[in-house]
Order: C-alpha cells, then structure tokens, then sequence
C-alpha cells in the first residue's frame, strides 16, 4: 500500500507537543484533523519524533498509509489552506510500502539556539534561550568535541526516557556565534535519548560560564549520571531540523545523509 511522507514546520510554542495528549492542543492533532477533512475519513499518522511542548520544527517527517492518495498538491496547499498558522506542509511525496517516519529514519539534526545579547530580546523570546551575561564560545565549541562519537549518554538522559539503553553516535556536534549575538548549537546524531540535546546545551552553557572545563566532558559521560550535568535548557530553544533517511532527500530544501539505521526518542 502506498505511504504519503509529509515534510512539516510548525512552532511549537502552544502546543503541548507533538503528540495528541488529553491536556492541551497537539500538532498531530492538528495534522490529523486537516487529513479527516480532506479525506472525509479519520487517518492516523506516524511522526519521525514526539517534539516536547514549546520546542519547534522546521523537518518534521511524518507518514501515513493510504490506499488511494489524493494528488500531492492537495496535501501541501489543501492541508496548508486548513491547518492553523502555525503548522504548515512543506512537501508532500508518496513512499514505497514499508516506508516508516520513525523506524525508516537514520538519523536527525537538532540545533538548539542561545541568544546571549546583553539585554533581552522581544523577538527570540520565543525561539531561543536568551543570557545576557557574555558566554565563552569558544570553550563551548572545545567541549562540543568530546561529544562526538559514539557514547552512552546517561548523564543527558531524562529521568524518564524509556529507551533500553542511552548508547548513540553523534555524528556532528558544533558550536557557532559569539558572545554578544546569537550562538548556536548543532547536533546531528542516528538517535537521541529524551531531552539529550535540550541537557547538552545546559552543559555547554556552564562550560561557557566558566562552571566546568571543556575537557571534563570527556570523565563526565563516563559517569553515567544525570545529577553531575548541566540544567535541562528551555524547550523554545530547540528546533528539529531534518530528518535523515538512506538514499532519500527532504524534498522541502534539506539534504539528507545516509547513516546506519537506529531508533530515535524526543529530545
């Protein structure tokens, strides 16, 4: 049975997430409701990732069997004409049978944003982390080092998480912007464990503060515990960038990477 793979950007600002939940208003439920309207039916979709509430997307993949797909165009400018203005389709295409947003992803590419101006900024209030103390980027960036690779990354794990285990492979880890602007943080991995990147960048943020050495990093994800790492950052802050899936190409604008195949978690 064909598979329709939906590319979405939203703000996740009054969202309780991606996930429908019972205490507030979700983007699969909003993507959900604008297909029942255009199919005259209910359909249920699979998302790559369950964003958290407050955090955003500008390539959020989700997917959905249909056995009769409406034109593409209809999924982009019919949904786009019905869904609130904060959620929108970038693309639309059909997948072979057995194409899945979660389990065919290979892997995903977070960046998280600090606005680290010396007052506070209307504008990003809703989109980045904002300090106005001067951060050291630079110490930040030689931490970010020691992250790649494959790890267990216990001590960025939330208490809650479900996964079996916290072992994933970052594959890109940087850090870019100065003190005084907008730094930002970049993550690229196969998987990730709930709220690990929202915890590295509390981390990074006490290495840039001068609260820890770039280079204790390294002892610190040895010790598997979450008490010994930085704050979980604010959820506004972190945007959903891509999805990575073999052989394919976000067909919105992204480029996409193959890598080995893994699960995936919020972050």
């Amino acid at each position: 049975m064909p598979v329709v793979k939906l590319v979405l950007e939203y703000d996740g600002t009054r969202y309780v997430g991606w996930q429908v939940q019972p205490n507030g208003p979700s983007v699969q439920a909003e993507v959900e409701r604008a297909l029942e309207t255009l199919h005259k039916a209910p359909r249920r979709v699979t998302a790559a990732g369950r964003t958290d509430a407050g955090v955003h997307a500008l390539g959020q993949v989700a997917s959905f069997f249909e056995r009769e797909p409406l034109p593409l165009k209809a999924y982009v400018q019919g949904m786009n004409a019905i869904l609130p203005h904060d959620v929108a389709v970038r693309a639309a295409t059909l997948e072979a049978d057995g194409f899945d947003a979660r389990r065919s992803a290979t892997g995903k590419r977070y960046r998280y944003r600090i606005e680290n101006g010396p007052t506070r900024s209307p504008l990003a209030r809703l989109t980045a982390w904002e300090h106005f103390r001067p951060l050291d980027a630079d110490a930040m960036r030689a931490a970010a080092v020691h992250l790649v690779g494959r790890h267990d990354f216990a001590c960025f794990q939330a208490s809650d998480c479900a996964c079996e285990h916290a072992v994933r492979e970052i594959r890109r880890c940087e850090v870019s912007g100065e003190a005084g602007g907008r730094i930002d943080l970049v993550l690229e991995a196969t998987a990730f464990v709930k709220h690990m990147v929202r915890n590295i960048a509390g981390t990074l943020v006490e290495v840039g503060f001068g609260k820890r050495a770039p280079g204790s990093l390294s002892s610190l994800l040895l010790t598997r515990d979450r008490s010994l790492a930085g704050p979980t950052a604010p959820p506004q802050g972190l945007c959903l960038e891509e999805v990575f899936y073999a052989g394919r190409r976000d067909p919105a604008d992204g480029e996409g990477r193959p890598q080995p195949p893994a699960g995936s978690q919020p972050s």
